[in-house]
């Protein structure tokens, strides 16, 4: 890979898998160090890399002859078939088995999936996806048929292909759901209204990045860190008005958002088929492989369970903590399985299931709806710094037990090639003859021979001196 263009048509590659990763919703930590591994299987181990969750900037040479390579993205997020081809490409690039020029092309075809299930199936997915929450949420049969009207809905509504209203649809949303909400809610046993109105919103809530951007700040990458939270925090602000905007239209009162009194309640293992048809719904709705199915299941499960021991533990407001803690090792274990999935398949839902942007959603609702609302938005934030954290704590435990402790790297800066002092090879490298500085005297070049024409040669095998000895 030393010559231009191919370094170029790499660099282009390095920066198309990154854009990738970051449209899988990976954190810059995560995305850097592939890109490095990919860069060393290509013979390029001087290459440098800095992500932003906006931009990318490849460097590759050394720092006389380097060259950098730019991109500013805001690639749509991917669905679960688009990530699945995504990290079988990168598996390949970790081990140069696909030329660069190649890569680019898989990765314009990733690009251009067309999704795996028609529209209706992923419609219904859809529909399936919010009432497996509500059962988890709001346990009531009214609640749960509320939910799945509006998943109908909200699925049907976003099969519509818009850069333009990608950017208004969560607050139209947040208003259709919550108008429909608040006006059946007199007339209907649906448990909290708030806390139904999460189910229809799940995919669009922020958890994902507002944990994502938690851990980077823990981990000292301040810059994505506070970017993805301030990201979040709006993205909960414009759902909170859309919900604000249909309380004020339907004339909500503050004591309107109290639950009602649900005359008949679940039974304890309704929660089981919540979590399952909200698998289910996950599948069909991201088009997910069917290979993925049995380990999503299987995280969401441990995720559930985790959350409802922390529960009894140490309360509801940090039950996520213990879920968190318990699903990461997990869904590490399961990326390293070489017939597991990418991590992201499972940690997305698992995100999703644990509902961190939920409690944001609610707290910052009640926060400017309310008169007594700045502490329940304290404990939505609370909630979000625990799941945030027992990431980065399960990650930790599973690095140390399945690979080792790691050193903290020492802090170094390489010298220009052209001021950088040759090093002086130790004292029992000098007492051999024939070494470098030996103090035998160095070693002696070769006698040329004469070749027929009167110029100088080796034997016939002998190739350049820049490709026999080097420069």
């Amino acid at each position: 890979m030393a010559d231009v263009s191919d370094r170029a048509i790499l660099r282009r590659f390095l920066l198309g898998l990154a854009e990738g990763m970051n449209a899988a919703a990976e954190t810059v930590d995560g995305i850097r160090g592939t890109m490095l591994a990919v860069s060393r299987a290509y013979g390029q181990p001087d290459t440098d890399i800095l992500v932003f969750p906006t931009a990318i900037i490849v460097q590759t040479g050394s720092a006389e002859e380097g060259r950098v390579a730019l991109r500013s993205t805001l690639t749509p997020s991917f669905r679960f078939d688009q990530i699945a081809a995504l990290y079988a490409l990168l598996e390949q690039a970790k081990q140069a088995a696909i030329e660069p020029l190649e890569g680019i092309r898989r990765l314009n075809e990733i690009g251009a999936m067309r999704p795996r299930r028609g529209w209706f199936v992923r419609t219904f997915g859809h529909a399936i996806l919010v009432t497996g929450l509500a059962l988890l949420l709001t346990p009531t049969w009214q609640g749960a048929l509320v939910a799945f009207v509006l998943g109908a809905f909200i699925g049907l509504a976003k099969l519509v292909r818009s850069q333009t209203l990608q950017l208004v649809f969560p607050v139209f949303a947040a208003f259709a759901c919550a108008l429909a909400v608040f006006l059946i809610a007199p007339y209907v046993e649906i448990g909290d209204p708030m806390r139904l109105l999460i189910a229809p919103l799940a995919t669009f809530l922020p958890g994902g990045v507002l944990t994502t951007g938690t851990v980077e700040l823990a981990t000292g990458q301040m810059v994505a860190g506070a970017a993805r939270l301030v990201f979040g925090l709006v993205q909960l602000a414009l759902l909170s008005f859309g919900i604000l905007a249909a309380g004020t239209v339907v004339g909500v009162e503050s004591s309107r958002y109290l639950a009602l009194t649900a005359s008949d309640g679940f039974p304890w293992w309704t929660a089981i088929g919540g979590v399952l048809l909200f698998a289910v719904g996950n599948f069909l709705h991201f088009s997910a492989p069917s290979s993925t199915f049995g380990w999503v299941l299987l995280v969401l499960f441990v995720a559930y369970a985790g959350q409802q021991v922390g529960q009894v533990l140490i309360g509801s407001t940090v039950s996520g903590f213990i879920g968190a803690l318990a699903m990461t090792p997990v869904v590490l274990w399961i990326a390293s399985l070489r017939h597991g999935v990418p991590s992201q398949l499972t940690f997305l839902p698992g995100f999703w299931l644990l509902v961190p942007g939920a409690a944001g959603l609610v707290g910052f609702t009640e926060a400017i709806g309310t008169s007594e609302g700045l502490e329940e938005f304290a404990t939505a934030l609370t909630s979000v710094m625990s799941i945030a954290l027992g990431v980065l704590i399960g990650t930790a435990l599973y690095r140390v037990v399945y690979r080792g402790a790691e050193e903290i790297a020492a802090f170094h800066i390489d010298v220009p090639a052209a001021l950088a002092e040759e090093e002086e090879p130790p004292f029992w490298a000098r007492m051999v003859p024939g070494t470098p500085k030996s103090i035998w005297g160095g070693r002696r070049p070769a006698p040329k021979e004469a070749t027929s024409d009167g110029g100088t040669g080796g034997d016939a095998t002998s190739g350049p001196p820049s490709q026999a000895g080097g420069p």
